[in-house]
């Protein structure tokens, strides 16, 4: 354990910064997860509509340091190409 006043203040900060990462990080997956149910429940609207939720939770995530920003762009690019490319594989199977 630290001992100096600033080693003291710097673990504080240290504790909320991981809290505050935490829940960043745990919606990040929440949205993901969300994404992912609607294509397993066959849903274009479902998924449109998850992905468009998910977009802003992961670029606030980027924007606040959880997560790095290629990360994020990442996390985006391919969550868009699942979407699209369900969306795609729905409509020519009908």
């Amino acid at each position: 354990m630290a001992n100096h006043k600033s080693a003291l203040k710097r673990n504080r900060q240290s504790l909320v910064s991981r809290a505050r990462n935490r829940a960043n990080r745990s919606k990040v997956k929440t949205v993901i997860k969300a994404v992912d149910a609607a294509i397993e429940q066959q849903s274009i609207e479902q998924a449109q509509t998850a992905l468009k939720a998910a977009i802003p939770v992961i670029q606030s995530a980027a924007s606040k340091g959880t997560l790095h920003a290629r990360t994020a762009s990442r996390k985006v690019s391919r969550l868009t190409k699942r979407v699209n490319s369900f969306i795609a594989g729905t409509a020519s199977a009908a």
